[in-house]
């Protein structure tokens, strides 16, 4: 077996403490370069996840998910008993494959290099935009006179990670309203701790108050006192455990968790599901010391999501929309109301006013409906606090 010593990452590492490139991101990427330059040939077998999970100061879970990207992109193939090894070259492998794999490579070296030269993701993504814009219209047979581009406002988005947020920002880059959302996640409470900054113009938050059974408001007059701040309901998702396809442990509530020889996987203190969970696990009279894996956190649902396909762990609280997404059963446990958070200033603001404009469209709402998991029979409702 091939022994990937710790200089081997050097220049990787080095840029791992200049950017925000998620840890497994980064060691995915130094396999990738390696295979590229045939150091790793096909066939040749990947250390041992804990081997590797030792040299990069992490955890294997991480490998793991290092090791699960490069799966998906056709690089690697997993061999019961036998490892992880380098798949077949592409001409014993379909050729759609490894020519996506290929471009994803040249992609994110370009992004690593870019990143490392101190360019920001939002000004690699503008590059990258201009470039194949160019491009576009250089390609035009006739090539229409130069106009000058419309004005483009953006609101900058902080909160909870959810997957109507990113149909909200793919929606606007769509209708070409000139608005933009610029999108920082940070778990519910940390939405609106970044709001109380001056960091953020909204927030997106799901916090459920077990004393009021409320969502988001008391929260709000807590974390903003005196400001007066519109809630709109984005939409409501449900919430629920994500379980392998046929739910082969039979988990159907958070006291299943506590079962020996089941492993958890959980979200980041901060965010509104884990608020949810804590609450629920408190009335149950269920400690998180109890759970096998409840201080394993992810950043998403989807990050949850995928360690639950992935093996790492046998269920994990998240969204239906992730289940749906990554193929898994979904026990129901709650209807969420997810909202964006708007100081009054930010409300009467153009920018805002087209923004909230787009999420009562009917194509809005048929966009979230498409993805699954949520209702936006409240969608674009208002209501204030105080």
């Amino acid at each position: 077996m091939l022994q990937l010593e710790r200089h081997k990452y050097h220049k990787v590492r080095a840029l791992a403490r200049e950017t925000d490139i998620p840890l497994y991101s980064q060691i995915a990427e130094a396999l990738r370069r390696r295979i590229a330059a045939g150091e790793l040939a096909p066939g040749d077998r990947l250390p041992p996840v804990r081997d590797l999970a030792r040299e990069w100061g992490c955890t294997p879970g991480t490998v793991g998910r290092a090791y699960a990207e490069l799966r998906r992109e056709g690089l690697v193939v997993g061999h019961r008993g036998g490892g992880t090894r380098v798949a077949p070259s592409p001409l014993h492998a379909p050729a759609a494959r490894w020519r996506w794999a290929s471009l994803v490579n040249r992609a994110e070296r370009f992004l690593l290099e870019a990143l490392g030269a101190g360019h920001t993701p939002e000004e690699v993504q503008a590059a990258l935009g201009i470039a194949l814009a160019r491009w576009q219209e250089a390609s035009r047979p006739r090539p229409r006179a130069p106009r000058r581009a419309p004005r483009q406002d953006t609101l900058r988005f902080a909160g909870s990670h959810d997957l109507v947020v990113e149909q909200l920002a793919a929606h606007l880059q769509r209708q070409s309203i000139g608005l933009a959302l610029e999108v920082q996640y940070l778990g519910s409470l940390g939405g609106l701790m970044a709001l109380a900054r001056g960091e953020a113009d909204l927030a997106g938050a799901h916090l459920w108050d077990a004393a009021t059974d409320a969502y988001n408001a008391p929260f709000v007059a807590r974390v903003l006192p005196g400001r007066r701040v519109a809630l709109l309901t984005l939409a409501h998702r449900r919430l629920g455990l994500l379980v392998a396809p046929g739910n082969p442990h039979g988990i159907r509530g958070l006291a299943d968790l506590a079962r020996p020889g089941l492993r958890f996987v959980n979200r980041q203190r901060g965010s509104g599901t884990r608020v949810w969970l804590d609450a629920h696990l408190r009335a149950l009279g269920v400690e998180g010391a109890q759970i096998a894996g409840y201080e394993d956190e992810e950043t998403t649902h989807l990050g949850v999501a995928s360690a639950v396909a992935e093996g790492r762990a046998d269920a994990g609280l998240g969204i239906q929309a992730a289940a749906l997404a990554y193929g898994l059963d979904f026990a129901p446990l709650a209807l969420e109301r997810y909202d964006l958070v708007f100081p009054e200033e930010v409300w009467k603001t153009p920018a805002c006013q087209a923004l909230v404009e787009a999420i009562r469209s009917p194509a809005f709402r048929a966009a979230v409906e498409a993805v699954g998991g949520y209702e936006t029979g409240e969608t674009g409702e208002v209501r204030w606090v105080p």
